[in-house]
């Protein structure tokens, strides 16, 4: 009965039989395919590990020595020695034989610059003196890398052509726009507390540029507090007049600054970058008719406008000394008592020693101490 039980299902599934058998010829092409996959496999790092190591060292040295690195440098579209520098091209000549070329990056202004930095996507940032304070506060390891001097009378504060406002006092309890952490926001602080008034006495409205300027064209705005060449845009068409400027205001230069890692990383760069820069600062400053011809396209100003603005700049780089820390401590400050930064900042963190200032800053200008 057993036998004639396995007769019987034999006859009766013959199909099962035929699928085992499928099932088991996929089983085992599948377990060939790995085994000579992973022979292969074993074959080619067999292979490789018979490559010698001075080969590899080789390969990966030529690899490098072909392929340049990249400084990003904000991008100026001001009347300034850096946007010159950019028109001119020395700094890309001078890089060159250190396996760097230039990447000139444009921002709204200093404190999303700074931001970018800190994110490592950019490497040397130029603005005032608020934007690397407020960077600290947050925990950035920001390296103040030069300074200069104020040009003062390049930031504006702004109202419409056919306002009632006269003086600053008349800002009281008025919209005021700036970029928040900005040399507007700064020097509004200094102009109120020289009338009497106070930060709080007006309404601030945080706006980066663009958006300042289309919020004051449309009279959203009772004033704005702006640098160039968005203040002579204005006052050339009409549609503002400077109520007052930071000439007698200003007590601080820009700086330009990099990441402590940058820093660390390519001194060398960094020595080149400032050494360029300080002629160009030279060149721009004694050369108006020249730079106004090379800037119009970058500032949308004819050379003429251009030409009067100049007079609006102080030109070349200062060194770094105790007296531009302690001021830029006292600026740190001011921001901590308004209550505008979360803690204390200790700006020395980001200066470098007087050693490393030498080893960095033009002779020349280390020669104005």
């Amino acid at each position: 009965m057993p036998a004639l039980k396995g007769k019987f299902e034999f006859r009766k599934s013959p199909t099962i039989t035929t699928r085992r058998s499928l099932l088991f010829a996929l089983g085992y092409c599948l377990m060939l395919s790995t085994t000579l996959s992973s022979c292969s496999e074993a074959k080619n790092n067999a292979q490789q590990s018979t490559v010698s190591p001075e080969s590899v060292v080789s390969s990966s040295t030529t690899e490098k020595s072909t392929e340049k690195q990249v400084v990003r440098i904000v991008r100026s579209k001001q009347l300034t020695a850096l946007a010159a520098l950019e028109k001119q091209g020395s700094l890309e000549k001078r890089l060159e034989p250190l396996g760097f070329k230039v990447q000139w990056a444009e921002f709204a202004a200093g404190p999303q610059q700074l931001e970018v930095v800190n994110a490592n996507g950019l490497d040397i940032a130029s603005t005032a003196e608020s934007p690397p304070v407020f960077s600290q506060a947050a925990g950035a390891p920001l390296v103040y890398l030069a300074t200069t001097r104020p040009s003062g009378k390049s930031i504006s504060l702004l109202v419409p052509v056919n306002s009632p406002i006269k003086t600053v006092r008349d800002l009281k309890g008025k919209k005021v726009a700036f970029q928040k952490a900005s040399i507007g926001h700064y020097l509004l602080v200094k102009a109120l507390e020289d009338a009497g008034l106070k930060l709080s006495d007006v309404k601030s409205v945080f706006l980066p540029p663009a958006d300042a300027n289309a919020a004051f064209s449309q009279n959203k705005v009772d004033a704005w507090y702006i640098w160039e060449p968005f203040a002579t845009r204005n006052v050339q068409n009409k549609i503002a007049r400077v109520l007052a400027d930071g000439g007698k205001l200003r007590d601080t230069g820009n700086f330009y600054s990099t990441s402590r890692q940058f820093y660390q990383a390519h001194p060398d760069v960094i020595k080149v970058f400032l050494e360029e820069l300080e002629k160009t600062e030279i060149w721009t400053k004694d050369h108006p008719k020249e730079v106004a011809q090379l800037l119009a396209p970058v500032t949308q100003l004819d050379p003429p406008t251009l030409e009067i603005m100049h007079k609006k700049y102080d030109y070349g780089l200062v060194p770094i000394t105790e007296k531009t820390i302690i001021k830029q401590q006292q600026v740190a400050d001011k921001w901590y008592n308004l209550g505008l930064i979360p803690k204390k900042v200790n700006v020395r963190d980001g200066f470098l020693t007087p050693e490393e200032y030498t080893k960095i800053t033009p002779s020349d200008v280390l020669a104005n101490k």
